[in-house]
């Protein structure tokens, strides 16, 4: 990505996730958009529409909590600098929560 490392780039976007009320959001509303996003595909393939609204809330609700967070952390999103952040933070979880 780049020509940086995974490790890089997680570093890099660590520095913009200090707070602990950013990360504890950041904790919460990352699962929920990558569930959402699951939940959505799944919802249109099997054609059920409770699914895809359900997932539609999951998703505004993660952002939402993303923003939270980067209103106390004082720091804008990455991804506003470089779209490529959008699948760090991913990572970012991983690495804060599975080691």
């Amino acid at each position: 990505m780049g020509g940086k490392s995974w490790d890089e780039w997680v570093e890099e976007y660590s520095l913009s996730h200090q707070n602990r009320i950013n990360q504890i959001t950041h904790s919460i509303g990352i699962p929920m958009i990558v569930i959402s996003l699951v939940a959505a595909v799944v919802g249109l393939f099997m054609k059920l529409t409770v699914a895809f609204y359900i997932s539609v809330g999951l998703f505004l609700t993660g952002w939402i909590l993303q923003f939270i967070g980067h209103y106390f952390e004082g720091k804008p999103p990455e991804f506003l600098k470089d779209y490529r952040f959008l699948f760090v933070g991913v990572r970012w979880w991983f690495k804060k929560n599975l080691g």
